[in-house]
């Protein structure tokens, strides 16, 4: 049995939160105001979803990752593992409004075209801040979630509003990794008497992430940045070591010093060992290659984990929404690489912080040959 403040005592007052969402939409007893999460009232249950659903409570992850992937290939860097592609979407349009080649956007709305899902769970942001968790049903609207915001709002109070309501059952979920380990509890974990739903879940597509920031630190850096308001942020390759901000309204790209960023970033990403959202059914990042970013950021890798993604990538190919070429040789040495350095800082954390691994099962159950 869990304490009936494990929560909080555990994930909250411990600077593990991730602000995901997923305690919320289930209950009044939990909220989120910018990016913090709030405990209106004390709870009397021992056990309940808002517990079963955190992806900072202990969990057994490598039986939760039997359970959701069974027959798959394990990379130990990067999780399952069927296949790795560059791809960008196949309409301009979409490029242009999106972050790196606008995959996600592009899978999103043949996904909601051709019924493989009926809804999905998406993040909207204002010129790339105050983003917030909205469900979408029309094809024609996601469009306005394409992009990336470096705050982290609580999507998946979305999910489970979207869940509990019971009218949609094919929904897709989109979310960085800490999210998409939240949607896998609540398909696997959930209560026997009150899964919420989740077997609603149909699709779900990671985002790599590295970081997020802190709420009214990243608004103060864009507004210095780009005074008229960001249009589009995204962090070049580490040999850049900086963050830029296309303002809105067109000009050139502001960049920042990464040693200006890094102190804004969240406590609980510093003890994330996941960077390539290793529960999903595809995974999509930046592209890297030897063509060099001024190329790369108009591309996406995509990881395959699943039948189902891979089912939704052959229609993507068959449709021609999406434009594919071969990735380097060294792409998948590289991915993870990337991953293990990520792996390494969530040791490091997790050490300096609580005095080994124990503390957090779940970064530890992420961490293969993490030590050495």
């Amino acid at each position: 049995m869990l304490s009936s403040y494990a929560l909080d005592s555990q994930v909250i007052q411990k600077d593990l939160c991730t602000g995901c969402g997923a305690c919320q939409g289930l209950c009044n007893y939990w909220g989120s105001c910018r990016g913090r999460t709030i405990g209106y009232y004390d709870c009397e249950r021992a056990d309940g979803r808002c517990q079963r659903f955190c992806p900072r409570m202990p969990t057994d992850l490598a039986a939760l990752r039997k359970k959701a992937f069974p027959d798959e290939k394990i990379v130990p860097e990067i999780g399952p593992f069927r296949a790795l592609y560059l791809a960008r979407a196949a309409d301009p349009a979409i490029r242009g409004g999106a972050q790196h080649g606008g995959v996600v956007t592009a899978l999103t709305e043949l996904a909601l075209r051709e019924g493989f899902i009926d809804g999905a769970v998406l993040t909207r942001a204002k010129d790339t801040l105050d983003p917030d968790g909205v469900v979408v049903t029309d094809p024609a609207e996601v469009r306005a979630c394409s992009g990336s915001s470096f705050q982290i709002p609580p999507t998946l109070a979305a999910l489970n509003r979207a869940l509990r309501e019971d009218t949609l059952h094919k929904l897709g979920v989109v979310g960085t990794p800490c999210k998409t380990l939240a949607v896998y509890k609540m398909r696997h974990e959930g209560l026997p008497e009150n899964d919420n739903h989740a077997g609603s879940i149909r699709l779900v597509i990671g985002l790599f992430c590295g970081w997020g920031l802190d709420w009214d630190g990243m608004e103060a850096l864009t507004k210095r940045a780009a005074a008229s308001g960001a249009a589009h942020v995204d962090i070049p390759p580490s040999k850049y070591h900086s963050i830029e901000f296309a303002p809105r309204g067109g000009g050139d790209a502001v960049s920042v010093n990464l040693d200006e960023v890094l102190p804004l970033v969240r406590p609980a990403c510093r003890a994330c060992a996941d960077m390539t959202a290793e529960f999903a059914d595809l995974s999509v990042g930046g592209a890297r290659s030897a063509d060099g970013w001024e190329v790369d950021k108009k591309w996406n890798q995509i990881i395959v984990r699943s039948k189902t993604g891979e089912e939704l990538l052959e229609l993507a190919r068959a449709r021609g929404v999406l434009e594919f070429k071969d990735a380097p040789d060294t792409a998948l040495e590289k991915l993870k690489g990337a991953s293990m350095g990520k792996k390494r800082t969530a040791v490091r954390t997790l050490r300096e912080r609580f005095g080994g691994l124990d503390y957090l099962a779940p970064n530890a159950a992420l961490l293969p040959a993490a030590e050495e």
